[in-house]
């Protein structure tokens, strides 16, 4: 048996494996399971936010000071606004005790830009 042979096939095929996940993971797409969940995590929580915001900003048009309101909403600054949208309770949903977070901002977004 040459061992030498071995040796340099086993080199080898360790090199080559590691090469292979190097690539993998940098170009190739791969990700941890740790990375996978925290993406759709992310993802699921940008899509509920999105679905939300405009229920939040029907909310604030059904008040029945909205426009008087809105005047006032536009000369705030953006945290303000968000403030003044988790204080009305618009963002919280029907049912619900607290507003999902992200829900007050991108909702005070949508607001913002409603003409009166």
């Amino acid at each position: 048996m040459n061992t030498e042979k071995i040796k340099t096939a086993l080199t080898g095929a360790v090199c080559g494996a590691a090469a292979v996940a190097i690539l993998g993971f940098t170009w190739g797409g791969w990700v941890t399971e740790g990375a996978a969940e925290a993406r759709a995590k992310a993802s699921g929580q940008a899509a509920t936010v999105a679905a939300l915001a405009p229920i939040c900003a029907s909310q604030f048009q059904t008040a029945s000071d909205a426009a008087a309101q809105h005047g006032v909403f536009v000369t705030k600054g953006s945290w303000e606004q968000k403030k003044l949208v988790e204080a009305a309770g618009w963002a919280k949903m029907p049912g619900s005790a607290d507003a999902m977070p992200g829900v007050a901002e991108a909702c005070s977004n949508l607001i913002a830009k409603l003409k009166f």
